[in-house]
């Protein structure tokens, strides 16, 4: 439902709604939001509904992504002074009101899906960089929100877990991405170790490529671990939630290098066993470290 009326749906309907969306995508964010105290958690589905949609918007609808794009965009802005039409908003807008949260990191979440329509190539790490701060950086701000941070150094932490995580699902999905005809990896980068787009449509796993994606790892491993000083100034289950996001992410790392960096013969991903274990060692490994 991009336009029309208001959605009849009540609000505790939509954010049973939200949470039905959230739980049909077994992915990081809602893994980590798991462990947050139950009365966070609707608002964290109510975002990830949000999230969800707008990438759902940029990725796969079928008629104009620019149009329906304006549409939504125009839908979260009555969140701040109207009644939304779409049943996930009409959570939102709870959410936004219980927290107080502004409304730039939702558009800038909506424009990072914008530049995926105008965008196939970044020429460097510090134009993809500028991408993250978009399609990345916004999600773990609304978080702090909702946990009930606000600071600038928190937010600034955050900012680098998420171009973290960001990153790392552009190296799971080289492949997925250029079959969408979207690469991600600098063109300065590929053209430092020798690899070509020719090379890449035709999924070469050679030395360069080996080479450019380790390099790739080690600078997002290098932000996993700015951002992780974080977790020093949170307290509680916000803690152990954003850790397991850091840790999922790291994980996916060491899948990508221990298969020599071929993220093109097939995707590296955690099982939900590996998912249930990285959880149980993070929670033991926080608690250690609360007990040094």
């Amino acid at each position: 439902m991009l336009a029309g009326t208001p959605s009849p749906v009540s609000v505790e309907e939509s954010y049973r709604r939200c949470a039905a969306l959230a739980r049909s995508h077994y992915e990081n964010f809602t893994v980590a939001s798991r462990f947050l105290p139950a009365e966070l958690r609707r608002h964290l589905c109510a975002i990830y509904a949000f999230c969800r949609t707008v990438d759902d918007l940029g990725d796969e609808y079928a008629g104009d992504r620019l149009r329906a794009l304006d549409l939504w965009e125009q839908d979260l802005r009555r969140c701040y002074g109207g009644t939304p039409h779409h049943p996930y908003l009409t959570a939102l807008r709870e959410t936004i009101a219980r927290f107080a949260i502004p409304e730039e990191p939702f558009l800038r979440l909506i424009e990072a899906n914008r530049m995926d329509q105008r965008i196939s190539r970044y020429r460097t790490y510090g134009d993809l960089a500028r991408y993250c701060e978009n399609s990345a950086n916004p999600v773990g701000r609304l978080v702090l929100y909702v946990c009930g941070y606000r600071d600038e150094r928190r937010q600034l932490l955050a900012d680098a877990t998420c171009t973290a995580l960001q990153l790392t699902n552009f190296w799971q999905d080289v492949a997925r991405d250029h079959a969408a005809g979207r690469i991600y990896l600098p063109l300065e980068d590929m053209e430092r170790f020798g690899y070509t787009e020719g090379d890449l449509d035709r999924h070469v796993v050679n030395d360069a490529f080996r080479e450019l994606m380790a390099f790739q790892v080690g600078r997002t491993r290098t932000l996993f671990q700015r951002g992780g000083e974080l977790l020093g100034t949170l307290q509680g289950r916000t803690r152990l939630a954003v850790a397991l996001f850091s840790a999922g992410g790291l994980r996916v790392l060491e899948l990508i290098e221990r298969r020599g960096y071929d993220v093109l013969s097939d995707r590296p991903v955690l099982s939900g066993r590996a998912r249930l274990l990285l959880a149980a060692k993070t929670l033991v490994g926080l608690g250690a470290a609360g007990r040094a």
